[in-house]
């Protein structure tokens, strides 16, 4: 064997060495621990129901699932670490739907918000919904619309934040409906409630997940809810009722850095999904306020386009400064 030949020999063995190593390892996958990182601090909505997951999927997986909060820049912190990380399934984001509208509203982010991530699997939904102080003069959600189009400018609605969903939503009504109710934002929904209860403002937006609990106890009544007509609870009106086009959820769910093999991939999916439709997780998860829902990786992907391209448009349409 001349030395060409013995050349193209080596590289040859070495690159079905390297893929028989590649395959193995898929195949074997998980044999450390994973991180599972959250770009959000402890003890919020979504830090539950990642706490909550990761136990069960833990034990599926055989491995360690260490939730590791990664919080700042909405975010953005926890999924740029992700995007840049080794796509072997070992570091995961567990991601809420405030990425999509992150990707509407940043200027100039470190990472593709689609195509820089394997999107697993959404874990759960919930709607928005709009709610109002018990004994407010807002009858009801079209009691609500017909205000602001007679008198623009004179009602207020909150939210926990310029550029969350929950403010883009409301944008998106002011567009739909031709109507114009001031924007009053602040850091956290206990301040928008504060402020709702004081008089102060007149409509909180706010997570089915948050608003739920606090209707329950009849401290503000529920308006209506951002689900789909078919979803809503029995008796509770959706503003799909009246604008059949505006229909918007909320969703939890995992990624992988861009490239992660499907092997792995189909693996996680595998995994969460069963442990998603385990009784025990569907009912503490409902208990939240959400609905229990996981998916392939190719509706989740969609899922995070589609609201990507709606709040695009609703930040241009409003002429909403990105920041």
């Amino acid at each position: 064997m001349n030395a060409r030949k013995l050349a193209m020999w080596v590289v040859g063995a070495s690159m079905t060495l390297v893929a028989t190593h590649v395959a193995i390892a898929q195949d074997q996958f998980p044999v450390k621990p994973i991180r599972l990182l959250l770009g959000f601090p402890a003890g919020g909505s979504s830090d539950r129901v990642a706490r909550l997951l990761a136990s069960p999927l833990a034990e599926r997986l055989g491995v360690s699932v260490v939730v590791e909060n990664r919080a700042g820049a909405g975010g953005n912190i926890a999924a740029d670490i992700v995007a840049k990380s080794k796509a072997d399934g070992y570091t995961l984001l567990f991601v809420p739907s405030g990425h999509a509208t992150n990707a509407a509203m940043k200027k100039g982010l470190p990472f593709d918000p689609v195509l820089d991530f394997t999107w697993i699997s959404t874990v759960a939904v919930y709607p928005l919904a709009l709610s109002v102080r018990p004994d407010s003069r807002i009858t009801s959600f079209p009691d609500f619309v017909q205000r602001v189009r007679q008198e623009p400018g004179k009602y207020t609605y909150t939210s926990v934040g310029i550029g969350t969903g929950m403010h883009l939503f409301g944008e998106w009504l002011m567009h739909e409906s031709g109507g114009n109710a001031l924007h009053v934002p602040f850091q956290g929904g206990a301040a928008s409630l504060t402020e709702l209860l004081a008089g102060r403002v007149d409509v909180m937006i706010d997570t089915m997940t948050g608003s739920a609990p606090l209707a329950r106890e009849r401290r503000i009544r529920l308006l209506a809810t951002t689900a789909p007509k078919s979803e809503a609870s029995p008796g509770m009106a959706t503003v799909a009722d009246t604008y059949p086009g505006l229909v918007y959820e909320s969703w939890l769910g995992f990624a992988a850095p861009a490239g992660t093999p499907k092997a792995i991939v189909d693996r996680l999916n595998r995994e969460i999904r069963a442990v998603v439709a385990s009784q025990a997780v569907q009912a503490q998860i409902a208990d939240m306020g959400a609905k229990p829902e996981a998916g392939s990786s190719d509706e989740f992907r969609m899922r995070v386009a589609k609201d990507i391209s709606q709040f695009s448009k609703i930040v241009a349409d409003r002429k909403i400064e990105q920041q």
